[in-house]
């Protein structure tokens, strides 16, 4: 069984338009730090607001790397000033339950199972687990149980990988 189709008009998933434009404004930085940008989460939460920032390398990440990664970014957003409200800033490693937010964050994680959280209900839902099968030009394939769903990445509000332990 396939799950929603294309055919929603929604912003694009993979970021809302202040992560996209905050994503945009850091990578440069952070890659020029030798890290890269796995993704960007803008919350605003009243009248304050909450930057988290991914960072991944090969080698993994540290506290170390992280603070050096703050220092950076807290310089570009100082002197380009993109969030007008107070904000906090956080820098951590996607971790084990990490958060996908491209096409080629699920196809990399194929295989793995994974938590969804859609825009909007899908058969009286918003929340799935499954596996996830793979990638399908724009669409994320994940096998719930006997179904397996095909929701375009435009459709998706959260998506997290599910560490093995749990």
């Amino acid at each position: 069984m396939r799950g929603p189709s294309a055919h929603f008009l929604l912003v694009g998933r993979k970021l809302s338009g202040k992560s996209q434009q905050l994503q945009v404004l850091l990578e440069p930085s952070v890659a020029s730090l030798g890290y890269r940008l796995w993704g960007v989460e803008y919350v605003a939460q009243g009248r304050s607001a909450l930057l988290r920032v991914y960072i991944d390398h090969d080698n993994g990440i540290t506290v170390d790397d992280c603070a050096k990664v703050s220092h950076q970014v807290s310089g570009v957003l100082d002197v380009e000033d993109p969030i007008a409200s107070e904000y906090r800033l956080e820098v951590s490693s996607p971790g084990m339950d990490r958060p996908l937010f491209a096409l080629d964050q699920f196809a990399q994680a194929t295989g793995e199972l994974v938590k969804l959280k859609l825009r909007m209900n899908y058969e009286g839902r918003r929340n799935f687990k499954g596996r996830l099968v793979g990638v399908e030009n724009d669409d994320v394939v994940v096998q719930v149980d006997d179904h397996e769903y095909l929701f375009p990445l435009t459709d998706i509000e959260k998506a997290n990988v599910v560490p093995s332990f749990e």
